[in-house]
């Protein structure tokens, strides 16, 4: 089936998103994108070869541009975030989504698309999230639908996002809207993606792991195969976290901060990825891509073998090589930027490079942490663009 071609205007572009969503939905899109961050930018140019890029959002108009079918946008949001100081429609960042109305008033694309936090529902009480409704009503000629999606219903991540679609014309028929999208109807996407088993990389070594002392003193003990327990702000005081759960350590000094432990999930990125997974602590055999090889002259370091029997140990030899490696007490870590894209519905080190005015440079984990915790989840934009397919002309 041939793919359905539309122009998108991708405002505050981030790393490609909603491109990479509409795509998997199996678009083809050729985009012009607007961002001021460079290291976005950078990201942007070097997965999407083909996309051009029109600067910032103030200076962008619509005259200047083709007939552009879908406008995408998530706009600065930390104004209406429940962790910023909810200043609204009235913080600097937040304010730009007019620009992005205007936009939409001036190209009157078929589609268009804003994503924002769960909080734009509750600033200012309310106020600010009618505001904006008012405002793309005031363009005219627009139908509007908008819900709540959670990452959570295609990928182990927490993150609740206000999903806002306009559209000019509607297809007859049946057509029922664009909402409700719920957590049903991802079984027939579920099977595009990566597994859920390889979100969390166990094979991450790159260094030792962390102790308790190097992640934050929220973290109150660790013993022999007993669980993580996590201060929080709770009845009990605390959480209890066990191998593939993720630990918020943001503010880890709060006295009112709970919700500290997602059980298998990770909680909402943000872009200092202040989270840690919880893995059993594990030393690889002699070789580490396959620790039941018997090559000699590997260093002493790498002659520990796994023994794969949790009930017994291995035969006591007089060589180190065969003592018992495998530690059942768990440990935390950071997460990886991989990690981190793929909790995001990205390919593995989509964040890893930039083109910088033509030149490729290797992105800083500051940078690539940065950038997920911005973007978008590309499959719950993939979800909305499968949704939407009837309204294109």
């Amino acid at each position: 089936m041939a793919k359905r071609k539309i122009t998108q205007l991708d405002l505050f572009s981030g790393i490609g998103g909603f491109h990479l969503g509409f795509e998997r939905a199996g678009y083809e899109v050729k985009s012009y994108f607007s961002e001021i961050d460079k290291h976005a930018v950078g990201v942007y140019k070097q997965q999407f070869k083909d996309a051009e890029y029109v600067g910032s959002v103030t200076d962008v108009r619509g005259a200047e541009l083709p007939k552009i079918d879908l406008i995408t946008f998530g706009s600065p949001c930390q104004d209406f975030s429940l962790a910023g100081k909810r200043k609204g429609m009235q913080g600097d960042r937040s304010s730009l989504v007019l620009e992005a109305i205007r936009l939409i008033n001036e190209c009157r694309p078929s589609v268009f698309i804003w994503e924002n936090v769960k909080g734009t529902f509750s600033s200012n009480n309310g106020a600010d999230f009618w505001a904006i409704i008012q405002a793309f009503a005031n363009i005219g000629g627009y139908r509007l639908e908008w819900q709540l999606l959670n990452t959570s219903w295609v990928l182990p991540q927490n993150r609740e996002r206000v999903y806002l679609v306009g559209y000019s014309t509607t297809p007859g028929g049946d057509w029922r809207g664009v909402f409700p999208i719920g957590e049903g109807n991802k079984e027939s996407y579920k099977s595009k993606r990566e597994t859920r088993s390889k979100i969390i990389d166990p094979n991450y070594l790159q260094r030792d792991f962390a102790t308790y002392e190097e992640i934050a003193p929220c973290i109150n003990a660790r013993m022999y195969k007993e669980p993580l327990i996590v201060k929080s702000a709770t009845s009990k005081g605390y959480e209890v976290a066990t191998e593939g759960d993720s630990i918020n350590l943001s503010q880890p000094n709060s006295e009112t901060r709970r919700g500290r432990v997602g059980k298998g999930k990770a909680q909402t990125l943000d872009t200092a990825a202040n989270q840690a997974v919880v893995q059993a602590g594990r030393v690889t055999g002699r070789n580490p891509d396959n620790p039941k090889s018997r090559e000699s002259g590997l260093p002493t370091k790498q002659m520990l073998e796994i023994n794969e029997n949790p009930n017994k140990t291995n035969c006591i030899s007089t060589v180190q090589k065969d003592n018992v490696v495998l530690e059942p007490n768990y440990r935390i870590r950071r997460l990886t930027p991989i990690e981190c894209e793929r909790l995001q519905g990205f390919p593995d080190n989509h964040t890893e490079y930039g083109n910088y005015d033509g030149e490729v440079k290797k992105m800083s984990n500051t940078q690539r942490y940065k950038q997920c915790g911005n973007a978008v989840t590309v499959d719950i934009v993939a979800l909305v663009a499968e949704a939407v397919k009837p309204l294109f002309k």
